[in-house]
């Protein structure tokens, strides 16, 4: 007799107005096992998630817990079942203090019936120190970064000591060595019997950890099978339909002259001595761990935060940024790592995103011009290559690749001078991914000036003419396309100050040389091997 699956999904239908999000999906996991549910975003597997956590309500199907009918209304009942769910996109409330958000909706009262802060506090220290975490109870949302935020997410779902947990791209935001954590803590639920729903766009982790895998397409199941009879490159021809060749379509771009300038960036206790030059047509990468500063950076050039010294040129203009205003007007935009919280206005249409940091040249004596907002929303979504219904849905009902490309849309309407790429391809596929990358070589073809900040030193390899490397607040090193490996940027990046075969033959790392010093030292900056890095 086969083992009853811990849990079952047979036949599941989910219609959305003008999309078929699940089309005959059925779905089991084993108990003590880990399932990996790959595939493209928009292909079913958060809206599958979410009907097994009662968000959603399936249109047909039926759903079993170790062989038992269930019906799951609601993520308060899910618990109940004993299963919980960290999500993709991370939903938090900013002004809430850390216990407050770790105990929010299973609040301990007190024989008086009122919260029990004192038992908050207690058990928040308490799970603190089983996953070995410094943090302070009191500390509010606001004031972490999203890998902190994501750990304590991985944690909350952890504690409700559930049978099934279902984790949505816990990865995407933490660190390597918190990954280490969590693949560990893992381990440990799956000894323990639990089952673990698996849901990642890094195909390297996901053949780490997984006992099975199962495939989505368009709302369809490929199908289900052990890992040891996969690898990467089938599953991505699952995944996507056809087989991709070139994972990093990094394009020949001839650059120009310096369009944006950084010298001598200083931010107390936060950054110092910043300096750095983007050319017309170049990407530049901006590479390091986990608070070294490259988030801030990019957030004062930007507006959103204040720099105390440094000089910034824009086109070969002097500028001085105090505000976000100060950069847009002066065509230096940026794409922020959280996107919902600083991107998209999710509950709004695409039209209301896109139209929201341009709506000045829509208005004419007090009216909105609806037709040229139109004309214009059709012309960048077409071109961003946007999938939806149309451009009056809801960015929230739309897929992680395809919000980053409304949050790009919005900004090449106002045709930016430098575009700055804080974690771009952060939560989405593959398939996704190379088309961002596509229109990052399309952007530099025109001209912009692009500054990319990733954790993800294969795609920084793959798509910059050079990277920078930050390590405590302090740029480490510079390094050509030529020199480019994981080896030399891990280096630079635990301060290490070796950039490049010239630093490692003359001790001397290529910090923040101008292109004339570069060429006098017989460098070559044009970066044109993108063929030679996989």
């Amino acid at each position: 007799m086969s083992e009853v699956p811990r849990l079952e999904l047979t036949g599941i239908e989910k219609s959305f107005p003008g999309v078929k999000a699940l089309e005959n999906v059925s779905f089991s996991v084993r108990r003590g096992t880990v399932h990996v549910l790959c595939g493209e975003n928009g292909a079913g597997k958060s809206t599958l998630m979410k009907i097994i956590n009662g968000i959603y309500q399936p249109d047909d199907g039926v759903m079993k817990l170790d062989g038992r009918v269930v019906h799951i209304s609601n993520a308060i009942e899910a618990r109940k079942h004993r299963i919980s769910m960290i999500f993709q996109e991370l939903n938090y409330i900013p002004e809430l203090t850390i216990e407050q958000a770790m105990f929010l909706g299973r609040e301990p009262v007190n024989k008086l019936g009122k919260i029990d802060w004192k038992q908050i506090r207690r058990d928040t220290l308490q799970l603190f120190a089983q996953e070995k975490l410094d943090y302070k109870p009191d500390t509010q949302m606001k004031e972490l970064s999203i890998s902190d935020i994501q750990m304590l997410e991985i944690v909350k779902a952890i504690s409700y000591d559930a049978d099934i947990i279902i984790m949505d791209e816990p990865t995407s935001a933490i660190t390597q060595r918190e990954v280490e954590r969590l693949f560990a803590k893992i381990n440990v639920l799956r000894e323990r019997g639990a089952s673990i729903i698996y849901i990642s766009h890094k195909l390297d982790e996901i053949f780490q950890i997984a006992d099975e895998i199962t495939v989505l397409r368009d709302g369809t199941v490929v199908g289900s099978y052990p890992k040891s009879e996969l690898d990467i490159d089938k599953v991505i021809t699952m995944m996507v339909g056809r087989v991709i060749t070139n994972s990093y379509p990094k394009e020949e771009v001839k650059l120009g002259d310096e369009i944006l300038e950084v010298q001598d960036l200083q931010s107390p206790g936060v950054f110092q001595d910043i300096s750095f030059y983007v050319r017309v047509g170049e990407i530049v990468g901006f590479a390091g761990l986990m608070g070294a500063g490259r988030t801030e950076v990019m957030r004062t050039l930007f507006g959103l935060d204040h720099y105390t010294s440094g000089q910034v040129r824009i086109e070969g203009r002097d500028v001085r940024i105090n505000r976000v205003s100060d950069s847009i007007n002066n065509r230096l935009v940026m794409l922020s790592e959280d996107r919902r919280r600083y991107g998209l206005i999710p509950v709004r249409s695409i039209r209301e995103n896109i139209s929201l940091a341009t709506l000045k040249q829509f208005i004419y004596k007090g009216f909105l011009h609806e037709k040229k907002e139109i004309d214009s929303i059709t012309e960048i979504c077409q071109k961003m290559r946007v999938k939806a219904p149309d451009w009056e849905t809801t960015v929230e009902a739309l897929s992680g690749g395809n919000q980053q490309k409304v949050v790009l849309a919005k900004w090449m309407v106002r045709d930016p001078a430098v575009l700055i790429m804080d974690e771009p391809t952060r939560g989405i596929d593959v398939g996704a991914k190379v088309e961002i990358y596509k229109l990052m070589s399309a952007l530099a073809h025109e001209g912009k000036g692009l500054v990319m900040v990733s954790s993800e030193m294969p795609e920084l390899m793959g798509m910059c003419d050079r990277i920078y490397v930050m390590s405590e607040g302090k740029i480490t090193g510079e390094l050509e396309r030529s020199d480019f490996s994981q080896e030399a940027i891990m280096r630079l990046a635990t301060a290490n100050k070796v950039s490049g075969k010239d630093a490692v033959e003359q001790n001397e790392p290529l910090v923040n040389k101008s292109p004339a010093d570069k060429q006098a030292a017989g460098k070559q900056t044009n970066g044109n091997q993108a063929d030679e890095v996989e």
